[in-house]
Formats: structure tokens, C-alpha cells, sequence
């Protein structure tokens, strides 16, 4: 990943003005940044879903998305969690539906998030308890997508998000709290 989030930012807007050597660049730069966070929330039991698989799939959600261009690389960050996200859960349903009523797969969380340490979280649950928390509060579920699902550490969340790294902090504890709580009943 370039250290210039500036040259990020370039090869976005090059490449959603139809730049396709710009377009190549863009996904030489951030596929091995995607492929190391999509080992670490794809480190799946029993899952068919490989790192490689889940960053491709995402980066096919991202690619029509020409009509929503991307404003920076924070925005593609963005982005690139909740594409993740909706390749994971979608790949979860689709297993469980083949299992016609099986045991949800289950996730090892793999050091990513501290609060889930040692601990496998049902991903359709805990989607389901993120729209839950999006509906609450939006911009808590959107920080979660960023730590769980794109794997951002705190500092670079507060820069995406535009806040202080204190204010993640606390934000991170209520969310934390918040989906808990959720899946204390699973």
C-alpha cells in the first residue's frame, strides 16, 4: 500500500473515469492490504470461502459502483468493509441454506476484534445485530464494519472516520457493548 493516501485517491478517480491501466493499479495496490484483512476475518471453520475468493468477490461488488465514485481512499476503505461483509454473510447464508437447516458456520475472529478474542461469532448473527445497531446508530455500525470487517486498527479508523482516536475508542466500547448484548441470546 502506498504510504501517499493521495496517489490512493488518484488512481480512484482515474480509474472511475474509465482509466483501465489506472484500474489495474488501483487493485495492484490494495489487493495485497484487502487479501491480509480477508485472511483475518475469513480464518473461517469449515468455511470453502479462501482470502483470495472473498477480496475478488468484494472488489466485483465495488467495480459497477462507478455511479458512487470513491471521494478518497478512506471512502474506498469504506466500502471495501461493507462489500466484504455482504460476501461473507451472503456465502454463510448460502452454505447454511445448502446444509438445509445445519449449524450456522461459525467465524474465528483471529485477533482482530479484542472483545471476541478466542471466541467464534455466528457472522449471520452478528450481521443481523449490525442492521440492528445501523438502525440505532449508523455510524457505530459503520466503525464496527471498519475494525471487523476491513480489520482497520483504531488509529486508522479515527482517520477514516474524521475523529479523534479517543472518540473510536469509546464508540468502539458501546458498539462493542451494544452487540453483546445482541448475541448473548444466540
Amino acid at each position: 500500500m502506498p504510504d501517499d493516501p493521495h496517489a490512493v485517491t488518484a488512481l480512484l478517480r482515474a480509474a472511475q473515469a474509465g482509466d483501465r491501466s489506472a484500474s489495474s493499479a488501483l487493485f495492484e495496490h490494495l489487493y495485497a492490504e484487502l487479501r491480509e484483512r480477508a485472511r483475518h476475518i475469513g480464518a473461517q471453520q469449515g468455511s470453502t470461502l479462501q482470502p483470495t475468493a472473498l477480496v475478488h468477490e468484494a472488489w466485483i461488488k465495488l467495480v459497477p459502483n462507478r455511479q458512487a465514485p470513491f471521494a478518497d481512499r478512506s471512502h474506498f476503505l469504506r466500502a471495501a468493509a461493507r462489500a466484504m461483509r455482504s460476501v461473507l454473510v451472503d456465502h454463510l447464508r448460502a452454505r447454511k441454506s445448502q446444509k438445509r437447516g445445519g449449524d450456522a458456520l461459525r467465524v474465528e475472529l483471529d485477533g482482530i476484534a479484542d472483545a471476541y478474542d478466542a471466541r467464534a461469532i455466528d457472522l449471520i448473527a452478528l450481521d443481523e445485530a449490525m442492521q440492528r445497531l445501523g438502525a440505532v446508530d449508523p455510524a457505530l455500525a459503520e466503525l464496527v464494519e471498519l475494525r471487523f470487517f476491513a480489520g482497520l486498527p483504531m488509529q486508522e479508523i479515527a482517520d477514516t472516520m474524521g475523529v479523534s482516536l479517543s472518540s473510536v475508542e469509546r464508540s468502539w466500547r458501546l458498539a462493542n457493548s451494544f452487540l453483546r448484548a445482541e448475541l448473548a441470546d444466540r
